[in-house]
């Protein structure tokens, strides 16, 4: 991979131990909202996504709760922002730990001193994106990123386009990094090579499955690639 000038990182569960408080948030706002809670499995499965895809997808049309005037897709439109709204609530208050994963912050320091630019790629908006930046102190190692809200929802590779552009790269210069499948369809709808990292949400089989250059099971094993 020695022609590679651009590592771009999913967020949450690639460099944030963060499934866990996205777990519980999610069935903080189900249960707000009246909802049946869905189980950590199903959650951890649109981790990754856009809010509003993610929340389409684990309350679809069905599961209304019959609250509220209305059917149909006006009152989905609402369920779904009420659910976000929620969730956005919860993320700010609960106190379910996020650290960093250990060695994300090395693995990071260590690239960019050696010249590799760093970029985020990530389901989270950009204000949740901006905050998680400030609070690990990490923003100025990235040269840029985009959030579920600028581009359209992974898989959609529009993110990963958008950033290429910026800053003047082929997709074969870039390598993206991530724990989910979503984050490897992404990369491998535009022939970007991939490696995923299996101390997220999907497993080794299933990240495996998009054709990544490799698949590691440590921070250690990952800075080695590159």
């Amino acid at each position: 991979m020695q022609d590679i000038r651009l590592a771009i990182f999913d967020w949450d569960g690639t460099l944030m131990d963060s499934v866990g408080r996205i777990v519980a948030c999610v069935q903080g706002a189900a249960r707000d909202c009246e909802l049946a809670v869905p189980a950590p499995t199903q959650i951890r499965q649109i981790i990754g996504l856009s809010l509003d895809v993610a929340m389409s997808r684990l309350f679809p049309l069905s599961s209304g709760s019959g609250s509220g005037s209305g059917s149909g897709s006006a009152f989905d439109e609402r369920q779904i922002a009420a659910l976000i709204d929620r969730y956005r609530h919860h993320y700010l208050h609960d106190a379910t730990p996020s650290p960093l994963f250990s060695g994300a912050g090395e693995l990071l320091h260590d690239w960019r001193s050696r010249g590799l630019q760093l970029a985020v790629a990530t389901g989270k908006s950009r204000r949740g994106l901006d905050r998680v930046l400030d609070e690990t102190g990490l923003r100025p190692l990235f040269v840029t990123s985009r959030g579920a809200d600028e581009a359209r929802s992974k898989p959609d590779p529009l993110m990963l386009e958008q950033i290429l552009d910026e800053l003047g790269l082929s997709p074969r210069q870039a390598v993206m990094i991530g724990d989910s499948v979503h984050d490897m369809a992404m990369a491998e709808a535009i022939a970007m090579p991939r490696i995923g990292v299996t101390w997220g949400v999907d497993s080794r089989d299933a990240l495996s499955r998009h054709g990544p250059v490799a698949v590691v099971d440590s921070m250690t094993a990952l800075r080695a690639l590159l």
